[in-house]
């Protein structure tokens, strides 16, 4: 039985599982981006001030 060379073998691999951690960290980071000006999008209402003069 012939062996095969695992070194075109080993580079499929590690190539596969590099494009693979890429996407999947990309994806991960684009779904929990956290963007802190759109927490805060709640207006808080003030009360008029009353004023004595008026």
């Amino acid at each position: 039985m012939p062996q095969l060379n695992p070194s075109p073998w080993f580079y499929i691999l590690m190539s596969a599982w590099i494009s693979l951690f890429t996407l999947v960290f990309t994806k991960i980071l684009c779904i929990s981006h956290n963007n802190p000006m759109t927490l805060m999008t709640y207006k808080y209402k003030s009360d008029p001030w009353i004023w004595p003069w008026h």
